[in-house]
């Protein structure tokens, strides 16, 4: 097994263990990454600041963490002695496995929660579960059938369904503004590579532009253009450090016309160019 969780992506269909540290989190911790595998985590001791999709979680002691394809994530703070469990799949073997086809969209529902606290008791039904799933790891290795394979996701992600149906669709219900707020966000995350106009997600939302953006500004405390803004860049950042794309592909990627106006954006918001920045 590798040492290292690959900032992109995972080299084989599946993994899973313990090796966890603070060190190789640190690795995570100058700038964000973006996965296109699917990771669950389980955190038995220590504790870890983390942002999500721009949102900051904390991750304590029989918390549950479940990281979807396409999360784009970035370490602040580790603090005490880690013990984790991780498991993940390979963005190749999700996109070609049919179960994720009928149980994924459970998972992105409640994408905006990856974080969640167990009791005690089920954290340590959860450890168990891991160890026995270890223990198959060392018998197979990555040489497990993608029937098997298939079996074992479609287990977890129903498991994590259920589990996130208790822990967080019970919470009070959202306010008008909330869910418009959300609604917002989640469109971002899905179109900002696309789409960068306060219009487009407005009308999308069948809500006027001004509307939306009081609205996003009350309950954030951010503008909608900067919420957009958040994410271009975060993207951008993660590509310049983690991929050795040109920053013409890079510029592509995110749907700017030319490399001129993608450096110009870059530098309005983080106050050095693409080259300069991918150079530090």
């Amino acid at each position: 097994m590798e040492n290292d969780i690959p900032k992109i992506d995972l080299p084989q269909d599946w993994i899973i263990g313990t090796n966890i540290t603070k060190e190789l989190l640190g690795l995570y911790t100058d700038f964000p990454c973006r996965l296109k595998a699917g990771i669950f985590v389980l955190c038995m001791e220590g504790e870890i600041e983390v942002s999500f999709n721009l949102i900051r979680f904390q991750v304590k002691p029989y918390s549950f963490i479940t990281i979807l394809p396409g999360s784009i994530f970035q370490i602040h703070k580790i603090e005490g002695n880690l013990q984790i469990y991780f498991m993940g799949f390979s963005s190749n073997f999700i996109n070609d496995s049919n179960v994720v086809k009928s149980t994924m969209d459970v998972l992105y529902i409640v994408k905006e929660t990856p974080v969640v606290f167990l009791k005690k008791n089920a954290a340590e039904l959860m450890e168990d579960y891991f160890t026995l799933l270890i223990k198959t790891y060392e018998l197979y290795g990555s040489n497990m059938g993608k029937e098997m394979l298939n079996h074992l996701l479609s287990g977890i992600l129903l498991g994590i369904g259920a589990m996130y149906k208790n822990k967080v669709f019970n919470k009070v219900s959202l306010s008008k503004a909330e869910q418009i707020s959300k609604n917002f966000g989640q469109l971002v995350t899905q179109n900002y590579t696309t789409q960068r106009s306060v219009v487009w997600y407005a009308k999308k939302l069948g809500i006027t532009p001004a509307h939306l953006s009081t609205i996003v500004k009350q309950v954030t405390g951010k503008t909608c253009i900067e919420i957009i803004s958040l994410m271009v860049i975060m993207d951008a950042k993660t590509q310049l450090k983690s991929t050795n794309l040109s920053i013409h592909d890079i510029a592509y990627s995110l749907n700017f016309t030319n490399m001129s106006f993608f450096g110009k954006y870059f530098k309005r918001y983080v106050g050095m160019g693409p080259q300069e920045y991918r150079n530090s």
